[in-house]
């Protein structure tokens, strides 16, 4: 019998009744969560683009843009947070439910919670910045 391939091994044969062959069971190598490393590479994401709305709030305050242009920013960071919301709570989810015979374990918890948390902040940063944007317009 042939060395089964890299991430493959064998867990277990099972006789098939009345015939000279076997089932082979394998067992799979675990994977990290695309969905949860997605949604750390948006929370980063939306993180950046917060301090960029934050810098374009308090540097055009004073001739009238700052507020437009941060407010775009903070408009894509909002999103790409809720985004990374979503893809960390969906990955959660799927590492929670994998493992079980004969499917892929996933893992990643940490990397999914990390994507939320960094989602969120990059979001409440972003919001937090047009406020300050906006204070800074009024006055």
């Amino acid at each position: 019998m042939a060395p089964p391939s890299a991430g493959w091994e064998l867990d277990r044969v099972d006789a098939v009744g009345g015939t000279g062959f076997g089932l082979a069971q394998l067992r799979v190598a675990p994977i990290t969560s695309g969905l949860a490393i997605g949604s750390l590479v948006a929370g980063i994401g939306s993180i950046l683009v917060s301090v960029l709305a934050l810098c374009f709030n308090g540097v055009g305050a004073a001739e009238g843009w700052g507020v437009w242009v941060g407010g775009a920013f903070t408009l894509l960071s909002v999103l790409a947070g809720g985004g990374a919301v979503a893809a960390g709570m969906i990955a959660l989810r799927q590492i929670r439910r994998s493992g079980q015979v004969g499917r892929v374990r996933f893992t990643g918890r940490g990397v999914g919670i990390a994507g939320i948390i960094c989602g969120a902040a990059g979001a409440g940063i972003g919001l937090l910045a047009l406020l300050l944007g906006l204070v800074l317009q009024m006055s």
